[in-house]
C-alpha cells in the first residue's frame, strides 16, 4: 500500500481557496484571450482581391482622346499609351497599316494594378475585332460594295456628324450615295480630324487644306476612320435608310434637313447662318 501524506487524509477532497478560484478563472480568461488573438489573423489572413476601377470610352472618341484617358486613369506620363501602340501588338486589318483609329471600340473597361497601357489597348482592340468581325458586318460591306474597314470608316463619319441616334441612317446613305456618285463627301467632321478640332464653325480656307482627309478637296473617303464608332453607328453603316439624299444640314439642335436638291440644302444652310448669327449675338 502507498503511503499517504499527513496533509491529505484518505477520503478527503481537495478543494482551492477563494483566491485560487480567481486565480484559475483569470488564467483560463488569458488562455482564450490569447487563442482568440493567435485565431484572428489566421482566419482573416489570405489573398485579398482587388476591386477594378472601370474606364469609359464614349462612342467617337478619337484614338489621341483615348490615350489621353489611358494615360490619366493608369497615372502614367502622358504620351505613355501613344507610345504603347507600336509595342501593344493590336489585332488591326492589314488595311490600318497599324494605326488603331476606329479599331478602340468604345465600352466600360475594368482597370487594376496591374492593367498596363499595352494590356488596355490590346482589350480595346479585340473588342472592336470581335465586334467587327460579326457575319452580318461582313455582310452588310459586301452589300454595300465596300470593306469591313471602310465600314468602320463610314460608322466613324456617321457617329460624329449624326446630330441624333434617329439620323444616323439617314447620314449612312448621304454618305453611300455620294461615293456611289463620285462626288466628294464634303463632311465638316474629317476636315476637324484634320485639324484636331471639334467645331461647326468651318471656313472657305478650312476647306482648302492639304490633307487627306479634306473630303472637299478629294474624293473617296478618307484613309482611316476619323474616330471609334458604336454599335448603333456601325449598324447605320451597313443597313443606310432608303432615300435619295446628297446633303444634310443641322439647323437647329435636333432639326437635321435631308434632301437630294442643291438649291434646297443653300436654303438650309442660310437658315443654319442665321441661327447661329443670332446664337452668337450678331
Amino acid at each position: 500500500m502507498v503511503n499517504e501524506s499527513p496533509d491529505t487524509p484518505t477520503g478527503r477532497t481537495l478543494r482551492p481557496t477563494r483566491r485560487g478560484r480567481l486565480v484559475l478563472f483569470i488564467g483560463v480568461v488569458l488562455v482564450l484571450v490569447v487563442a482568440a488573438a493567435v485565431l484572428v489573423p489566421l482566419l482573416t489572413r489570405g489573398p485579398k482581391v482587388e476591386r477594378a476601377r472601370s474606364l469609359v470610352i464614349p462612342e467617337g472618341w478619337r484614338a489621341s482622346q483615348v490615350y489621353e484617358a489611358v494615360d490619366k486613369v493608369l497615372d502614367v506620363a502622358p504620351g505613355t499609351t501613344e507610345k504603347a501602340v507600336t509595342t501593344a501588338d493590336l489585332p488591326l486589318p492589314a488595311a490600318a497599316k497599324g494605326n488603331p483609329e476606329g479599331y478602340l471600340f468604345p465600352a466600360t473597361y475594368p482597370v487594376t494594378s496591374g492593367t498596363t497601357p499595352q494590356s488596355l489597348l490590346r482589350y480595346m482592340a479585340d473588342t472592336a475585332v470581335e465586334r467587327f468581325g460579326a457575319d452580318h458586318i461582313a455582310a452588310g460591306a459586301q452589300r454595300n460594295g465596300v470593306s469591313v474597314y471602310q465600314t468602320v470608316t463610314i460608322a466613324s463619319i456617321v457617329q460624329a456628324e449624326a446630330d441624333t441616334t434617329a439620323d444616323m441612317g439617314k447620314v449612312a446613305r448621304v454618305v453611300h450615295n455620294r461615293l456611289d456618285r463620285g462626288m466628294p463627301l464634303q463632311m465638316d467632321s474629317t476636315l476637324n480630324y484634320a485639324l484636331n478640332r471639334s467645331t461647326l464653325h468651318t471656313t472657305t480656307g478650312d476647306t482648302k487644306i492639304d490633307s487627306p482627309y479634306n473630303s472637299y478637296e478629294r474624293k473617296g473617303l478618307p484613309p482611316t476612320p476619323i474616330g471609334n464608332p458604336g454599335e448603333q453607328a456601325t449598324t447605320a453603316a451597313i443597313n443606310p435608310t432608303p432615300g435619295a439624299w446628297l446633303y444634310f444640314v443641322t439647323v437647329a439642335p435636333g432639326d437635321t434637313r435631308f434632301t437630294s436638291s442643291y438649291t434646297e440644302q443653300q436654303r438650309n444652310v442660310a437658315e443654319f447662318n442665321r441661327n447661329r448669327r443670332s446664337a452668337s449675338g450678331g
